[in-house]
Formats: structure tokens, C-alpha cells, sequence
């Protein structure tokens, strides 16, 4: 026992003379200058000659989420990107002409690839929002009047849409500066049924398009305390909203986000939330310049897009003199926050 004691006497100073281990250091953030630099880089490589855009890198990559849904979505992001940031694409012409090219005489724009029916109310009404919003961003009008295929689509098959399209129409007619009808706004409002902690459907996606749809119209968002006080608390350590598997949850964190900011405003937590979630989208940025939907995912078009939002809405990346009603340029990153 006293050899044990001794030991101890020995060796309990020379514990104390080994330095602590330091921490490791966290990783610096990139440039912020070069992650826009390298978004150009990534969207030249998936440029294609009539002057849309692949999902990724690699031809045969088919895409991810509105990627995979319809091959407008790449060329849409594509253009919402450039405007976000002041840069020229690869060839604007081609651009505009390739977006055009896909409006019918009813006015519906369609996809020619992917996952969507072009011919389902889904689908007509998802092309033509995408292809407004791309075509506003690049000021041109459309061809043919496309607020019909709005107003067909709101008769009976609009029930039948998924909640996270809601904010799609509001979006739509006011990229043709039309306020969207009375009618259409009741009928829309009515299926957005809060739960007391103001979600929709217990998820974040259907609950940013209803915060989106009300900041869009102008109006108060309902239950507006309580749906920041979820978000907040359902931010991961990570700083993500990924909770349920990637395929649900792709955009939760910039839909998180966007809320956090309309919502939030300067509040410490909220500007706290913002931080979190940069890192976390930084994380997700590849050695090819472009954004996965999550850390090790492939490079996509529609990625990027809701990461650069992200990160534009947390103050990390500076944007370009915005465009002309910013707040119609993708899905509210460039909104401003109403005081």
C-alpha cells in the first residue's frame, strides 16, 4: 500500500506538468468572394450549348430534388444566382431563348425531363412559377399570357397540390406585377391550418411557403411568435433542420432560415440561429466549387441555390446591387425584413 502511495506522489506532479491538449482549431470560413467566384466555375461546367444547365457536373448526374423534378429548375437557380450576385451567365441570350422556347400557347411552361408530369396541375403550375421567376430576374415578359394556367389550376386541382407549393401563386402573379385575385388568396389561405406552435403538417418546408405566401401579400404571418419559437428549438447542434431523412428535409434549413430572419429580425437568437446554420451550409460545399444538400452530397444546381440563400440571409455573402422587387428573385433570400 505505501508503494501504491508513493507512486502516486511521483506521478501525480508530472500529470500536472503535461500541457492540456489543445483544441482543435475550427476550420476558417472561405472567402466569401471565392465561394461566389466558385459558383460562376460551377455553373460554366454545367452550361449546356442552348443555353440551359445540367443539375451537376457530370452529365449523367439526373439531379436532386427540383433538380430531379424538372430540368427547368437547374437553368432557373442558374439565372436567380447570377442576379443575386451581379454576374454575367455563360451566354444570357441563349438563356432567355432556351426559357422561352418552353412556353405553350395556353401559356403553361413545361419540362421536357424529369420526374413531373408536365401535363399534371403540379407540374404546369411548378414549370410556369420556376420560368416566371427566371424570365423576371432577366427582364423579359413571356410570350404567351400565363395566369391561366393559374387560374385553371385554382378551380378544383389546387386542393389536390402539395402544401409546399402554396407560396408558388402569389409568386407567380406578381412576377406578372398582378396581385394575386381575391378569390385565389382565400381559397389558398384555407388550406394552410396551423397547429398552435404555427406549423403546417408538423414540418418546416409547408410552414416556410405559408411565412413566404403572407410576407409575399403583405400580410401579418399568423402565429408568427410561436412558429419562431419551434424553428429555433428545432435547430439540430449542427446547426441544420435536417430531422427526418434528407429526401423530406433538402431545404429545411434555408426554409428554417428564412423564417428565423422575417421573423427574428436583430434578436441575439436569431442572429445566433443564422450563424449556426452558415457553418452548416458551408460544410456542404464541394471541391468542385458547387453546394450537395447536405455534407458528401453531389453538386447541384438546386443546392446551391438554397445554400447561397442561406448564407445571403445570415450576412455571409455579399450580394450584388439587388434587381428590380429582389424580393420576387427565388424563394425571399433577398426579401427584405419587414420592421
Amino acid at each position: 500500500m505505501k508503494s501504491l502511495f508513493a507512486l502516486a506522489l511521483v506521478v501525480a506532479p508530472l500529470v500536472a506538468l503535461v500541457p492540456a491538449l489543445a483544441a482543435e482549431p475550427a476550420a476558417p470560413e472561405p472567402d466569401p468572394y471565392d465561394v461566389i467566384a466558385g459558383l460562376k466555375r460551377f455553373f460554366k461546367k454545367c452550361a449546356k450549348p442552348d443555353g440551359s444547365f445540367q443539375p451537376g457536373v457530370d452529365p449523367k448526374y439526373e439531379g436532386m430534388s427540383d433538380s430531379a423534378y424538372s430540368d427547368l429548375a437547374p437553368t432557373a437557380y442558374a439565372v436567380v444566382i447570377h442576379k443575386t450576385f451581379g454576374m454575367s451567365l455563360p451566354d444570357e441570350e441563349k438563356t432567355r431563348a432556351f426559357l422561352l422556347s418552353r412556353q405553350q400557347k395556353d401559356g403553361a411552361f413545361v419540362n421536357e425531363a424529369g420526374t413531373v408530369d408536365p401535363k399534371s396541375a403540379a407540374g404546369r403550375a411548378y414549370n410556369t412559377t420556376m420560368a416566371l421567376m427566371a424570365l423576371r430576374a432577366l427582364g423579359t415578359k413571356p410570350t404567351h399570357n400565363p395566369l391561366p394556367v393559374f387560374d385553371v389550376v385554382l378551380k378544383a386541382d389546387y386542393k389536390e397540390l402539395p402544401l409546399y407549393m402554396t407560396s408558388f401563386f402569389p409568386l407567380a402573379y406578381l412576377a406578372c406585377d398582378k396581385a394575386i385575385p381575391a378569390d385565389a388568396d382565400k381559397k389558398i389561405k384555407a388550406l394552410m391550418v396551423q397547429t398552435e406552435d404555427g406549423y403546417i403538417n408538423d414540418h418546416v418546408a409547408a410552414t416556410f411557403h405559408a411565412a413566404h405566401y403572407y410576407r409575399l401579400v403583405g400580410e401579418p404571418v399568423p402565429k408568427a411568435d410561436a412558429m419562431l419559437k419551434r424553428v429555433l428549438r428545432d435547430q439540430k447542434k449542427d446547426g441544420s433542420w435536417m430531422l427526418n431523412p434528407p429526401a423530406r428535409d433538402r431545404h429545411a434549413s434555408f426554409d428554417a432560415a428564412f423564417i428565423i430572419k422575417q421573423l427574428g429580425g436583430d434578436a441575439p437568437e436569431a442572429k445566433a440561429a443564422l450563424a449556426k446554420v452558415a457553418k452548416w451550409s458551408l460544410s456542404c460545399r464541394n471541391t468542385d466549387d458547387g453546394f450537395g444538400h447536405y455534407p458528401g452530397s453531389t453538386s447541384d444546381a438546386d443546392a446551391c441555390f438554397f445554400h447561397i440563400g442561406t448564407l445571403v440571409m445570415a450576412g455571409k455573402l455579399p450580394t450584388a446591387k439587388p434587381p428590380k422587387d429582389a424580393h420576387l428573385l427565388g424563394w425571399g433570400h433577398l426579401m427584405p425584413v419587414k420592421k
